[in-house]
Formats: structure tokens, C-alpha cells, sequence
């Protein structure tokens, strides 16, 4: 399989090297060649189905012979160690917990595929090499367990001070070995822009070895798919199924897109988004407007400037009316959320975190215009509990405790180095490390 550019088409690359250089040196990010249909029988295999052996054939389709297969399937077996199950609520309405992984958080499924993929790439190099990761919350924490102790790879997590909950700063910052967690004195776009400013300086790249672990890495996105598989034929319907998928990179939504192109038979894709809703705007009037963002109860979702933007603009052929065919978006405030959480929790006795309580909002406006019967799936990306002061302001009469996996890592001392925004100062300190 061949990788490109979103910017051009000209200079191919292998899989190796679209997931070592991150993103393209043209500031591009990569896509694969083609997007192959799985030609699945789901009629055949929604009683009886092998969510590992499909796995396999979706990374054979990305990956072809640049890893062996017997590999191939070790790192497969690693990253669905863990289920993503279904939850009933009611008929219309299932949630797929996608927080069963190691840092409680959808992200553990990407991290540790990429971190297992890039070992492989690395184990045998004569340099190391140095991923830089910026973070809105549960990405630092996935990507610092995925990759914690692999040896030939550091890893640098850089987030906005004061936007991520304590509970998520302290699953990165208290690690120590090969993670270093780089405190940015500003926005998660801030982070993001410096990540991709690293990336394109010629001068930094031919001193130290770069990579990226966000959603802007294809190796981050294949796994991703694995179980939008798993979560459809759970459900054991043949058709008719939408995803809400909670947004902000469109890592997730842009996963879920490739999923249906590999011939998963999804009806449509709801774009959850909270008050940063540049890609609801977008799907509206059609016209892309980065907006700076602002801090929300689900702040994992507060981007303003999507990066995954790009790549679902080169599969819909930046067609906005092939975009609107199969997503639909809808953004929804913290008011709303606190709400959504305490009417779920007293309808149907399940707590939802804040993205997934978006989720089910913008699930049930979208079902609002349906007629037909059919099966909503909502993404739930985190548990609960990693956004406990939320939760308690929307339930303040349950009794609520951390998971015990959480509480370990509040009891240790955080450590970090405090940066401004300012890329000269994250250069010298990389070049210096």
C-alpha cells in the first residue's frame, strides 16, 4: 500500500514511513492510496464473528507485507486485550463503552496498536526516536501508557495548563522513565500548532528523530475502525445503524468514515461537538472557519482548529454535500450536558461522562427527523469518573468515587516542564534534551 499527502499526490511513501514521519513534510497529513471494501457477508457473521480475525484483514489492507503477519497479530492481540460492550438503553438507543483499556479512555485502542507498530519499526534502528504528542486530556494518557518503557522511543506530552482535569494530568505527568510531560502556557491549539510547527522545521528534523502519536498519525486511525466492526455487528442488525460519535480532532469520526468506505453498513454519522463546533458550522454553511477555543466540561473535544479536517476533506473530494450525505452535526452547551447526564442517570440508571453525554444529545436530535426504525450507537469515550467534579455538579446526591486505577496515580507526585506557546522555546528545549 502506497501513502500521499492530502497536499499531493506526486511523492508516495511506505507505511513505514507515513507512521515514523507523522505528518508529511508538507504539512500534509498521510492517506493511503485506496481504501479497499472489506467485502464482508454481515449477515453471515453478525451471530458468529471473530472481532480479531477482522482486525487482521483491516490491518493487512493498510499495512500489506511491511509486517509480518505472525507480528501483525501480536500487536492485534495486544490492542483488543480489552472489550468495547454494548449497553441498552433502550430499543433505539445502545452505548458502546470504549473505556475498558488501561486509562480508561477510547484512545488506549489507538496508542497501544501505534506504540506496538512503531516498536516494531524502531527496535532495530541505530536512533532513536522522539514522539511529540499534543493533548486535550485522554491522548497524553493513552499515548504515555502505550509507549512507557519501549526502549529507543521518548516520548514528549505536551498540553495546555490548567485544561485538562487532574485526574488526566496525572495519568502522563506521574510516569516518569521515557515520558516527559511539557506544560504549554496556553490552548490545546496552541499544543497542536507547536506539534505541527516541530514538524515541518527542517533544521530540528535533521538533529533528532520526530514522530507524532496524535490523530494525525494514520497508525493512530486503523485500529480505530476495529471497533466501529465490533460495535455494528454487536448490535446484530444488517443495516440501519447510526454512530454519535463525540468530536474534536475528527480522529474518531474520521476512523468511523474509513470504517463505512471499507464497506461497513452505517447509516449516518452524528458529529457530537460542544461549544468549539467549527466542523458543525462547517456541515451548515459549508465554509471552514478555525475559531481559537474555549474550555468546556468536555474538554477533550475543545479544538478549534479539527487537524483530521484535512483527511476527511480528501476522502469526500472536500465535497460538502458528500460530507453532509453521511454526517450530520450538532453542538450542544454545558448547561445541556450537566442535564443530559442526570436525565440519563434517572431514566435508565447509567452515567454517562460529558463527551458521551453530548453523544447521546446529538443522538437524539438527529433521531428526531427519522421515521424509520433503526439502531443509535453512541461512543462513549471515557469513564466517568475521570471528569468526577462534573459529574457530582450533575449528580450531586449520588455517592461517586474514582476508579481505583485513577486513585493510584492521584497519590504520586506530578512532574512536568512548564513552557510558554512560543515555538523557540519548545525547539531549544528538544535540541537540549
Amino acid at each position: 500500500m502506497k501513502y500521499f499527502s492530502t497536499r499531493n499526490n506526486n511523492q508516495s511513501y511506505s507505511f513505514k514511513d507515513a507512521v515514523l514521519h507523522g505528518l508529511a513534510p508538507d504539512g500534509g497529513l498521510f492517506v493511503p492510496e485506496n481504501i479497499h471494501n472489506l467485502n464482508l457477508d454481515f449477515k453471515k457473521i453478525s451471530t458468529n464473528y471473530d472481532i480479531k480475525e477482522i482486525a487482521l484483514n483491516i490491518s493487512k489492507n493498510f499495512i500489506a507485507e511491511e509486517i509480518p503477519e505472525d507480528q501483525l497479530i501480536n500487536i492485534i492481540e495486544k490492542t483488543l486485550s480489552f472489550p468495547s460492550p454494548l449497553v441498552r438503553l433502550t430499543a433505539q438507543v445502545q452505548i458502546q463503552e470504549l473505556f475498558h483499556g488501561p486509562t480508561l479512555a477510547f484512545k488506549d485502542f489507538g496508542a497501544c496498536f501505534m506504540a506496538n507498530v512503531m516498536d516494531y519499526f524502531v527496535r532495530n534502528s541505530d536512533r532513536e526516536l522522539n514522539i511529540l504528542v499534543a493533548t486535550s486530556g485522554d491522548t497524553g494518557s493513552a499515548v504515555a501508557s502505550g509507549f512507557l518503557g519501549i526502549p529507543r522511543i521518548n516520548v514528549f506530552i505536551l498540553y495546555p495548563n490548567g485544561k485538562v482535569s487532574e485526574v488526566q494530568e496525572k495519568q502522563f505527568t506521574t510516569l516518569g522513565n521515557n515520558i516527559t510531560a511539557l506544560r504549554i502556557d496556553g490552548t490545546f491549539d496552541d499544543c497542536q500548532n507547536l506539534v505541527k510547527e516541530a514538524f515541518q522545521d527542517s533544521l530540528l528534523k535533521s538533529k533528532i528523530n520526530l514522530s507524532s502519536a496524535n490523530s494525525i498519525n494514520i497508525a493512530r486511525l486503523i485500529p480505530q475502525t476495529f471497533y466501529y466492526f465490533d460495535g455494528f455487528l454487536q448490535t446484530r442488525q444488517n443495516h440501519k445503524v447510526v454512530f454519535s460519535v463525540p468530536s474534536g480532532n475528527l480522529g474518531n469520526l474520521t476512523a468511523g468514515v474509513i470504517a463505512k468506505k471499507m464497506g461497513l453498513p452505517v447509516k449516518k454519522f452524528v458529529a457530537a461537538t460542544n461549544r468549539n463546533n467549527v466542523f458543525t458550522e462547517y456541515l451548515i454553511s459549508g465554509r471552514y472557519q478555525s475559531k481559537k477555543s474555549v474550555q468546556t466540561f468536555s474538554n477533550a473535544m475543545d479544538v478549534g482548529k479539527p487537524s483530521n479536517l484535512e483527511r476527511l476533506g480528501w476522502i469526500y473530494g472536500n465535497d460538502i454535500f458528500k460530507f453532509r450525505n453521511d454526517i450530520a452535526s450538532f453542538s450542544f452547551s454545558d448547561s445541556e450536558t450537566v442535564r443530559a447526564i442526570q436525565l440519563v442517570q434517572d431514566s435508565h440508571n447509567y452515567i454517562l461522562d460529558p463527551h458521551g453525554a453530548i453523544g447521546y444529545l446529538a443522538l437524539a436530535k438527529y433521531q428526531q427527523s427519522l421515521a424509520d426504525s433503526h439502531t443509535g450507537v453512541i461512543l462513549e469515550t471515557a469513564h466517568y469518573s475521570k471528569f468526577l467534579e462534573v459529574i457530582k455538579l450533575a449528580l450531586p446526591q449520588n455517592k461517586l468515587s474514582l476508579h481505583e486505577r485513577l486513585s493510584k496515580c492521584l497519590n504520586t507526585e506530578s512532574k512536568f516542564v512548564p513552557l510558554s506557546n512560543e515555538y523557540a522555546e519548545l525547539k531549544e528545549y528538544l535540541l537540549n534534551f
